[in-house]
């Protein structure tokens, strides 16, 4: 349950009674209040191991989908699921996490430096540039756009040429507490390469320090396999054990830039710090005295150095009181009211 799950819950909270249509339908990694609703999967469910190879494919499925019956039609995406046909009678509202990274902001990244294969590169350029033209197309087909963000605002903006309204993600900020920091440094992310993820193992590796890291993806085995003993993969965690890693960690840690950063949220509902690249979100979540905001990427060693000359000064209430304007309630208002406009 990352991000995009999340809100896609706090929307079945508020529309109890809508159908769901999905690219890919796992119900072992979704919670009982999504399961709860009707589900249509696209042909292309079966093959869902494989789901980053089927880009080319999405369009296709998602055009399939029949949705004649339906007034309201909210797409949650970071890929391509505005791209649903949807009646002129109907209202079709986009929630965007961002426009899609691997076609867009970070497409150089990808075609340069996350690729190593020369025949993926050529490959991937004439599939990226037919997406890109049907992706930025289908944004034709929202009437309204919400950005999780003011970051991701202005990707619309920039990718699409389209308004949008910011309505941050949904954390259940109440869930979460404190207790006394032990000696470890947390981060909870996917395990891809843009997350720089990489940058906190390289950390621990030269310092010595103990670094714990939640998540899974595609850099799992890579990072595993450079970081020392003093680095601990947890997986895929439990809410409950997830809520206990934060709840006893010194700080956490965000090397990569975040569209928003639903974790660092939640971190700051356990009262720690967040050391954060200045870019994205988390120059809209981290709070005076919440933490260090860093300017470049391989800015994070002397971060964390800054953050210790001042970790006594630390209110870990005060950080859990600002924590609280993204709560489920400030959500479910704000989106409640947008369906009144």
């Amino acid at each position: 349950m990352r991000g995009g799950e999340k809100v896609l819950e706090a929307l079945c909270r508020i529309f109890p009674e809508a159908d769901i249509f999905t690219l890919f339908y796992n119900p072992e990694k979704i919670s009982p209040t999504i399961r709860q609703h009707k589900i249509t999967a696209s042909f292309l469910d079966p093959l869902r191991k494989h789901h980053r190879s089927l880009l080319p494919l999405m369009p296709l499925a998602l055009e399939r989908f029949d949705l004649r019956d339906y007034d309201l039609v909210i797409s949650s995406e970071s890929g391509p699921a505005k791209g649903v046909l949807t009646p002129s009678t109907t209202r079709h509202i986009c929630y965007c996490h961002t426009p899609m990274r691997y076609l867009w902001e970070l497409y150089p990244a990808y075609i340069n430096d996350y690729t190593q294969s020369s025949v993926k590169r050529f490959f991937i350029a004439p599939v990226a540039n037919y997406m890109r033209l049907w992706d930025y197309a289908t944004a034709a087909r929202v009437d309204t756009f919400i950005a999780n963000s003011a970051n991701v605002q202005q990707r619309i903006w920039k990718t699409y040429r389209r308004e949008s309204t910011v309505i941050h993600p949904p954390v259940a900020v109440e869930t979460f507490y404190s207790k006394p920091a032990e000696d470890y440094h947390l981060i909870v992310s996917e395990l891809v390469a843009y997350k720089r993820v990489d940058l906190a193992v390289q950390w621990a590796n030269d310092t010595g320090r103990k670094l714990k890291i939640v998540g899974d993806g595609p850099e799992y085995t890579a990072l595993k396999a450079r970081a020392r003993a003093n680095t601990e993969f947890c997986g895929r965690v439990s809410d409950n054990d997830l809520r206990e890693l934060y709840a006893k960690a010194r700080a956490f840690l965000q090397p990569g830039e975040e569209d928003f950063g639903i974790a660092s949220v939640e971190a700051l509902a356990s009262g720690k710090p967040v050391i954060a690249l200045a870019r994205g979100g988390a120059a809209e979540i981290v709070p005076e005295g919440g933490g260090v905001l860093y300017q470049e990427p391989g800015g994070l060693a002397e971060a964390i150095r800054q953050w210790e000359r001042i970790e006594n000064q630390l209110d870990p209430s005060a950080l859990q009181t600002a924590a609280k304007s993204f709560s489920h309630a400030n959500f479910d208002s704000a989106i409640r009211h947008l369906m009144l406009k």
